[in-house]
């Protein structure tokens, strides 16, 4: 399938500031499920500064706005190719070693009930194979925690979501990582874009899904928000330990700090659809 995508994140400041630094983290890299036959990433007024590929195998560059400014657009525009390899992460980029992802952040530290949650979604399969025991992790989340927008914020923790309840796909990410491991699983939060909902709904802004990782196929994706793992209607941006660790665009105001409003437009098409 051939993915065209749009997206669009647009800065206002109450009054105008000295200047803006950002880390963007918003290039898709090849690997077997996806291959970009275009990608522009947009910073107009910007300096374009240092650019360097993580351990993770995720590209990041850094731009600078100059004051006055009041506000600043950050555009991606791009074509990508993709393929269903069933969640699997294959010919990826990346050096370090699967390990690494057993690390814990406030926003996926998992609490008593979250440890409850794992053993009960594992209780029956000591034999079963890894991918079937990263599966039942997946489908406790998704039943633990409604999808309900608005339900919790940009900081909500993976235990606080629990609690509630109710959130969105953030929140899943973060609760599968936690249960994933307090079962002793790395796992890893991943960004990205998807075309549209298992209802058939285009998304209106960027999505976020989980990954863990099976000894017998490595990293593995499980989108616990729509209650399946990512196909060809996924792009892959990067990964990182939580929302914050992941997130594609990361910023530092110059100067007093004003109030900060932010438009996200994200618009994923099917290429081929629109090609007819």
């Amino acid at each position: 399938m051939k993915l065209s995508v749009r997206h669009t994140t647009r800065y206002r400041f109450d009054h105008p500031v000295r200047g803006v630094v950002q880390s963007l983290r918003l290039w898709p890299a090849d690997c077997a499920s996806q291959k970009v036959l275009s990608w522009e990433v947009r910073t107009e007024g910007a300096t374009r500064g240092a650019e360097f590929t993580d351990g993770a195998g995720d590209r990041t560059a850094l731009a600078s706005w100059r004051g006055p400014l009041e506000t600043l657009t950050v555009e991606v525009i791009g074509e990508i190719e993709t393929v269903d390899l069933f969640g699997v992460l294959r010919d990826h980029r990346e050096k370090g070693p699967a390990s690494l992802y057993l690390r814990s952040t406030r926003q996926v530290r998992p609490d008593q009930d979250l440890k409850d949650l794992s053993a009960s979604a594992l209780v029956g399969m000591t034999g079963a194979s890894d991918l079937d025991r990263a599966h039942a992790l997946a489908k406790a989340v998704t039943d633990a925690i409604e999808y309900a927008p608005g339900e919790t914020r940009a900081h909500t923790t993976a235990a606080e979501a629990l609690s509630g309840g109710k959130g969105v796909c953030q929140d899943h990410a973060h609760a599968l990582i936690a249960v994933a491991h307090a079962a002793g699983i790395p796992a890893r939060y991943v960004t990205g874009y998807l075309q549209a909902d298992e209802d058939g709904q285009q998304h209106e802004a960027s999505h976020a899904w989980a990954e863990l990782f099976v000894p017998e196929l490595g990293w593995v994706g499980f989108d616990a928000a729509n209650r399946c793992c990512p196909d060809e209607r996924y792009i892959r941006l990067g990964s990182g330990y939580d929302a914050q660790d992941a997130a594609p665009i990361r910023g530092v105001v110059q100067g007093s700090t004003p109030e900060e409003h932010l438009e996200v437009e994200v618009v994923v098409a099917n290429g081929q659809q629109q090609q007819q």
